[in-house]
């Protein structure tokens, strides 16, 4: 059962509360909902962190916290799967999506090399920034909606499956 798998690996939730970046959202961390695993809780986070996963954007957790609390998705496993982008997979996904970005805007790919300085990056803006942020909003939407899509279907699965079991068993 899919609940018992993702139960394994969420954090304490007392220690989401006490989290001094999230203490912004004060009473509306207390809503029960944010912390129950049900097909609909768990599939919105999914969708939710992997959205924000795929946002070049400084706090994607404290951004995915803020959304997961408005839509009513499980609050530890939206901010966990943000970390999907993380230092070791982040060059990789992001260029992926500057490649699809490129494809979808209809222009060549830029040769390129990182320089981690401010010019390199108020060059890069205007070279290769429209194709990367259409890239990045693309894969995001797509990626949130397959998330959501993949946990449904294998969570009503799941639980036929369970269904079934019971009825073998009562004869």
């Amino acid at each position: 059962m899919p609940k018992k798998i993702i139960q394994r690996f969420m954090p304490d939730h007392q220690k989401i509360k006490d989290n001094k970046h999230l203490k912004m959202f004060g009473a509306l961390l207390h809503n029960a909902n944010l912390w129950h695993l049900n097909r609909r809780s768990v599939s919105k986070a999914f969708a939710v962190g992997l959205f924000f996963a795929f946002m070049p954007v400084p706090f994607q957790m404290v951004l995915a916290a803020g959304f997961a609390i408005i839509v009513h998705a499980n609050l530890p496993l939206s901010i966990t799967l943000v970390w999907i982008t993380n230092p070791l997979t982040m060059p990789a996904i992001f260029y992926f999506c500057y490649v699809v970005g490129t494809w979808i805007v209809d222009v060549p790919a830029k040769n390129f090399t990182f320089e981690a300085n401010w010019q390199w990056l108020v060059d890069s803006v205007s070279t290769i920034g429209p194709a990367f942020i259409v890239g990045c909003g693309v894969l995001a939407a797509v990626f949130a909606l397959l998330g959501y899509l993949t946990i449904n279907i294998i969570w009503r699965f799941s639980v036929a499956k369970e269904w079934k079991k019971r009825k073998a068993r009562r004869g």
